[in-house]
């Protein structure tokens, strides 16, 4: 789909929503009168506790860098000691979850995802797509055609791309989460303010509203995994999210299912309470891994030497936090009736380097076999060759059961400090800090050019990994690390990387290295900490009005 060469004008409407961005080929079926009424009623009833919520998190973020630490909350002890709730669990196509597979939903990509033999496929508008306006829109178009059965796709060699899989993976989408903005439309509200739209809203909203019934009819649901989650009282405006679109409908309450992906630290002491908040809509949660190990370092980047965590390669899943961490998950869900879904290995295969390929289906494996193990219902991959590999760490677990939600993992007790105890014991390297330089200005500059999952170093890097690695190299600087063969890491030795990088970098027309390198100087060099790499690159380099 092409965009139009006209200047980008406002297209107001009657309601509190102006659409700022172009109208592209086919917008019009998206963006209808009808949809757009259904936005900006999610706004008038959920914009301001939205920015409530993300001030909560402000807050809570000073606390923690300013020396409290979080614990499980006194009081809601009732809601984690009451023995008899449960939440809603899966809905129809969600029962056997073994195998997902992640990925953006443009239009070839979301093919591929359809015809992958995956049981579920999580479609991906957050940390998998770079939010140009073209992408919002086209992802939208792209699942509303996959859920007609009238998708298809045509490249630029004359190659066509149709679904062609007998049986098709059940579709979770995945909006932004609640700090992202949508500055193709604006809210005003009703004392005459006007602000970015929530990308939340946007991506929920459009998704839901022009394809509920239809997944209904399909014999599916409108599901969903919410991303960034940070609480309960987060959870809670969700789940009115959710009562309230299936009213506009007239759809039975409890349709919507979401899945909620415990990707920071806060969250991971509030697992219960989520639950509980969500429990007439929740499937159960994701060991969402990525992005936890970024928000452990973001919320104790200044807390001195002993939060300071080693290379990003050494960070894996079988060091102590994390391990308390996804055996809390595990025994959380289960006791509640919830699915517990494993999270993604970064290795992906390269079909022209065997050598490569093997490599990353050992390294998967050994990753998925170790979930199922820990009594994980289902696991992510980023590649469709993968599915066997993690399926068949799954099957042998799980044979002809759906899944292990039986499976009550009371063996498992994690203490407070079990999730706060980051000691790893191994040193930065000057490797690893290339790398992430490295890694980080790569990714950037592709997701400048709309791409949100790239393959880099034979690992699949997205928003999250990125955000590692910046991060990194922040607090290193800041708590002035030094590799382990001597070399002070300071904002000096961090330029002459990025100048490395750059001069091996295959440049091309259109790229859009310089300015990811400046985007790398801003969130990883200054002594002031974007909470998020997305929100300043966003606003200065995706934004096309």
């Amino acid at each position: 789909m092409t965009l139009t060469t006209a200047p980008p004008v406002p297209h107001h409407t009657a309601s509190g929503i102006t659409v700022l961005g172009h109208l592209g080929e086919r917008y019009d079926e998206i963006l209808t009168a009808e949809a757009i009424s259904f936005l900006e009623q999610l706004h008038h009833r959920f914009a301001g506790r939205r920015h409530d919520r993300l001030a909560d998190r402000e807050r809570r973020r000073f606390e923690i860098g300013n020396g409290h630490d979080p614990q499980f909350r006194d009081d809601t002890a009732h809601i984690r000691d009451d023995t008899e709730w449960r939440v809603a669990g899966a809905g129809p196509g969600l029962t056997d979850r073994r195998v997902e597979i992640t990925g953006p939903t443009d239009p070839k990509m979301t093919i591929n995802a359809l015809n992958s033999g995956a049981k579920v496929w999580l479609a991906d508008q957050e940390d998998a797509t770079s939010p140009t306006w073209r992408n919002v829109i086209d992802g939208q178009l792209s699942l509303r055609d996959a859920i007609r059965g009238t998708l298809s796709f045509t490249n630029a060699a004359g190659k066509r791309y149709e679904v062609t899989a007998e049986h098709t993976p059940t579709i979770v989408m995945r909006p932004r989460g609640w700090h992202l903005g949508e500055k193709h439309m604006s809210y005003t509200d009703r004392t005459g303010r006007s602000l970015a739209a929530s990308g939340s809203l946007v991506d929920f909203g459009l998704y839901f509203f022009h394809n509920a019934t239809r997944l209904i009819a399909n014999g599916a649901g409108p599901y969903f995994y919410i991303a960034k989650l940070e609480n309960a009282a987060e959870a809670k405006l969700w789940d009115d999210v959710f009562t309230f679109s299936e009213q506009y409908l007239d759809i039975p309450h409890g349709t919507i299912r979401a899945t909620v992906l415990i990707e920071t630290l806060p969250a991971a002491f509030e697992m219960e309470e989520i639950l509980f908040e969500l429990r007439a809509h929740c499937a159960g949660l994701n060991a969402g891994r990525w992005d936890y190990i970024f928000s452990i370092i973001k919320n104790y980047r200044g807390r001195g030497a002993r939060f300071v965590l080693p290379d990003r390669s050494e960070v894996t899943m079988t060091v102590p936090f994390m391990r308390a961490y996804t055996d809390l998950l595990v025994k959380t869900c289960h006791k509640r009736g919830a699915f517990a879904i494993g999270g993604m290995s970064a290795f992906i295969p390269n079909r022209r380097d065997p050598e490569v390929t093997a490599q990353a289906f050992e390294k998967v494996a050994a990753d998925k076999k170790r979930e199922a193990g820990d009594g994980f219902d289902g696991t992510w991959v980023a590649h469709p060759d993968l599915i066997p590999v993690a399926r068949a760490e799954f099957d042998a677990v799980l044979g002809e059961r759906p899944n292990q939600l039986d499976r009550q993992r009371d063996d498992v007790e994690v203490l407070a400090a079990d999730l706060l105890n980051v000691h790893i014991g191994l040193p930065v390297t000057a490797a690893g800090v290339h790398a992430n330089v490295s890694v980080a200005i790569r990714y950037l500059e592709a997701w400048l050019r709309g791409l949100g999952a790239v393959a880099i170093d034979n690992l699949m890097e997205d928003a999250a990994t990125a955000e590692i690695s910046r991060s990194q190299v922040w607090q290193w600087i800041h708590q002035d690390r030094k590799t382990q063969e001597g070399t002070a890491i300071t904002v000096g030795y961090i330029e002459e990387l990025i100048s490395q990088v750059l001069q091996s970098a295959e440049r091309f027309d259109g790229d859009r290295f310089d300015d990811a390198a400046q985007i790398f100087r801003d969130v990883a060099l200054r002594p002031e900490f974007p909470a998020f790499l997305t929100l300043t690159a966003y606003e200065r380099y995706l934004v096309e009005v």
